[in-house]
């Protein structure tokens, strides 16, 4: 996975060529423009994110044209084809949909095949706000996730520009995203099952054959248009924050927790809940408590009492499970709002303000971190575990009629209110779920509050070993599916 720096300086050196790869798959980029054309009346303004050397937004013939790249070599082109003195309706300026400088309100914000790119979508999509206002669209295409093999392939023999490593999208991955910072989609779907011209065969396939129920999914192209939802953003109100993070053996993670857990509303409190540690973490704690006694609010409460016959556990994980530590320090946090940031730091602590945003905004009342949309570090999650996670993402998802991309990702916010609620009725699905997990998702189902799932990035652990069992803890899976299964679909 490169750095910003090294992707621009990639894009850099293929603007050359992006021309030449351009008129390879003309017929792609005639059937983009038809699409985009479809959706955008000619005499608009437009901004295009990612504009490369400009053919899609002069194409579109704007009032007003604004296209913007990262890459200097591009801009440079774009301006070169298409000069101010002979076009003096578009603009072209070195910027970045991440740290978004430009100003004013369009008509239309057009991002065409970029968001793969970005190191942080929810970033660039948050910038929206400040070049939009109520009666603007933002369209957005995409390439369909199932067809990145072909699309490797085609790098490999010379037929598609060579691209970096790419967030693969679908298209609720973006909804989503476009959720999280205040866009609804109005219209979406597919397009081009056949992206090469063979006379009278694409004009069949693409015009009647990929508009089939079914196969509209197996198209190349994906697209969304959305618009800025009519009510105002609720602004995010001063609440109290409770930050519980489970720990068993994590003393070289400790420190590193509270330096970069950041400050939320109005009072944030970090409540460590230890069980039964063994390498030093409780004396660990303790001296952070006291070092940061005057900047920050930390606590330390032990899942069990220390010395108790309960305390050797079964394994790597303490025979209570995280899902215990998690309901102790629920039950002890003080805060409007309840986060769980796992002792590993796999989930950064620096991702913690989008879930604050996102539930203190009201666009959802419990906030699922999913690790499955980004691009994960080498060794974060073994092959094993991400096909299960991939299973139980699609039982999931059928079982709740929720949307539910990552099931065990550690990262869970909603607001005490509303877990209160879920505590008093637990006993519908039993007190058996050793990870927590499971009996929140079921539990926030239960009380029909709307979740929404916020991506974030997955890192390597750098410190202790990984606490599940595969092989024991996948069966218990099972089994709490099957709970599911009784008490949700079948009941």
């Amino acid at each position: 996975m490169r750095s910003k720096i090294q992707k621009k300086e990639l894009i850099d050196r293929l603007a050359p060529e992006r021309d030449n790869w351009r008129r390879k798959n003309q017929y792609y980029y005639d059937e983009l423009q038809s699409l985009l054309s479809f959706y955008i009346p000619p005499g608009r303004s437009i901004l295009e994110i990612g504009c490369s050397t400009g053919d899609l937004l002069a194409g579109l013939k704007p009032a007003k044209g604004t296209g913007i790249d990262f890459s200097p070599e591009m801009i440079a082109r774009a301006k070169e084809k298409f000069p101010a003195r002979l076009f003096p309706n578009l603009d072209f300026v070195i910027d970045d949909a991440e740290k978004l400088q430009i100003k004013g309100v369009f008509d239309y914000v057009v991002l065409s095949d970029c968001i793969g790119e970005f190191t942080d979508i929810w970033k660039a999509f948050r910038n929206f706000q400040q070049v939009t206002d109520p009666q603007s669209r933002v369209i957005i295409t995409y390439f369909n996730a199932l067809w990145e093999p072909i699309l490797r392939l085609g790098e490999r023999l010379g037929l598609k520009m060579p691209q970096d490593y790419q967030n693969w999208l679908s298209l609720a991955d973006i909804e989503n995203l476009l959720l999280l910072n205040g866009l609804e989609v109005v219209n979406k779907g597919y397009q081009l099952l056949l992206p090469k011209k063979i006379p009278l065969l694409s004009l069949v396939v693409n015009k009647y054959l990929a508009r089939l129920p079914f196969v509209h999914k197996l198209c190349l192209g994906i697209y969304l248009v959305a618009r800025p939802r009519q009510e105002k953003t609720t602004p995010a109100r001063d609440y109290s924050v409770s930050v519980v993070i489970p720990c068993r053996n994590e003393k070289g993670n400790i420190r590193s927790a509270v330096e970069r857990l950041p400050s939320m509303g109005r009072h944030t409190e970090i409540i460590f809940v230890d069980g039964n540690s063994t390498d030093g973490t409780v004396e660990e704690i303790e001296k952070v408590i006291a070092e940061f006694k005057d900047r920050k609010d930390i606590r330390l409460i032990h899942q069990i009492q220390p010395g108790s016959a309960e305390g050797a556990g079964h394994g790597r994980m303490l025979k209570l499970g995280k899902g215990d530590a998690v309901r102790k320090g629920f039950a002890a946090a003080t805060g409007d709002i309840l986060m769980i940031l796992d002792a590993d730091l796999t989930v950064p602590p620096e991702d913690l303000p989008k879930f604050y945003l996102a539930l203190s905004e009201g666009h959802g009342e419990f906030i699922n971190g999913t690790r499955m949309v980004y691009p994960m570090e080498k060794d974060a999650m073994r092959f094993l575990n991400k096909l299960a996670n991939n299973f139980f993402s699609m039982l999931f998802t059928w079982l709740l009629d929720q949307r539910i991309k990552d099931t065990l990702c550690g990262t869970k916010v909603l607001f005490k209110k509303d877990y209160e609620k879920i505590a008093a009725n637990r006993s519908f699905f039993g007190d058996f779920d050793p990870f927590g997990d499971f009996d929140l998702l079921f539990g926030a189902v239960k009380q029909n509050l709307k979740i929404i799932e916020m991506p974030i990035r997955y890192r390597e652990r750098t410190y202790g070993e990984i606490k599940i069992e595969r092989w024991r803890h996948g069966l218990l899976l099972l089994k709490m599916s099957g709970i599911a299964l009784k008490k949700l679909k079948f009941r």
